[in-house]
């Protein structure tokens, strides 16, 4: 089967292009430069000169407190940008797997979020990829929806990065630790999504590395782990956090997401959190 792969200069969709290979999996992929997705004849000509058996589409709008400032752009591109390649997908009856967010939930309670739980976006990002759901739903009925969380990978920004650079620039960060969820390392991801869509186990699935922290105890590990610390990390509210810095998009306190429903379809459930970041560390460093 070919795989027709969006957003392969981001960290996911580089990662599911490399699973790809490492299968003997032909993949073709595109980024905003061989396929504008805002563009539905774009979208229509690349996909169909393609040819492929399915279209993982990672490509995305992910800048979320931008996102606040530029809402129809986000808009644009989650939303409307989703609907173009869903539309193409049915038009040639081909798979498709959208990978979304936690933040299309609002991210209240403690309860570990169910993939077909009441959907309601707590900020413009959440609600672009709802949209995106929603398009892909309507549309389709060969489709993956994979919501995942907290992402960190070799290829491009992440909290990782950040954490390790302003440990070495300042030796003290402050981190909030009052919001809940699973890290998720893009290259555990992607061998997730490749077993995935070879399948015909269509729905929506959650899917992070095992285990729960908060942002301070990620940041805390992340330090540990790399041998740095004598960093100070000082855990900090939300609140006192939205305070310092105002005009932030809302985050969700649980970001807490149900992954049983990977292991009742056959599919394995990704390792720890912290030997993720052990070997993506070993990775970068």
């Amino acid at each position: 089967m070919k795989v027709f792969v969006t957003g392969v200069k981001g960290q996911l969709g580089h990662d599911v292009m490399n699973e790809l290979a490492r299968r003997g999996i032909e993949g073709i992929g595109a980024d905003v430069d061989e396929m504008d997705i805002t563009d539905p004849e774009a979208c229509r000509r690349v996909i169909a000169e393609a040819g492929p058996g399915a279209v993982i589409h990672c490509a995305a709008y992910t800048a979320v407190d931008e996102a606040e400032k530029h809402p129809e752009l986000c808009l644009k591109v989650n939303a409307q940008g989703t609907r173009n390649i869903a539309e193409v997908c049915r038009s040639l009856d081909i798979k498709m797997m959208y990978i979304s967010t936690d933040y299309v939930f609002d991210g209240q309670g403690t309860r570990p979020w169910e993939p077909d739980d009441a959907r309601d976006p707590l900020n413009v990002y959440g609600q672009a990829k709802y949209e995106g759901e929603l398009a892909i739903e309507e549309l389709l009925e060969k489709y993956f929806i994979v919501r995942i969380a907290w992402v960190f990978g070799v290829n491009g920004k992440n909290f990782i990065k950040t954490m390790l650079r302003l440990g070495k620039e300042r030796g003290a960060v402050s981190v909030v630790d009052d919001q809940i969820g699973s890290p998720t390392y893009t290259f555990d991801l992607a061998r997730l999504l490749v077993d995935m869509i070879q399948t015909e186990a269509y729905g929506r699935y959650h899917a992070t590395n095992e285990g729960l922290c908060s942002w301070y105890e990620f940041a805390e590990e992340i330090f540990k782990q790399a041998g740095m610390e004598d960093v100070s990390v000082t855990p900090v509210s939300t609140e006192a956090y939205t305070a310092a810095y105002p005009g932030q998009a809302r985050r969700p306190m649980n970001s807490r997401i149900s992954k049983d429903k990977l292991e009742e379809k056959g599919f394995k459930r990704l390792p720890p959190w912290q030997d993720a970041l052990r070997r993506y560390l070993e990775e970068i460093t």
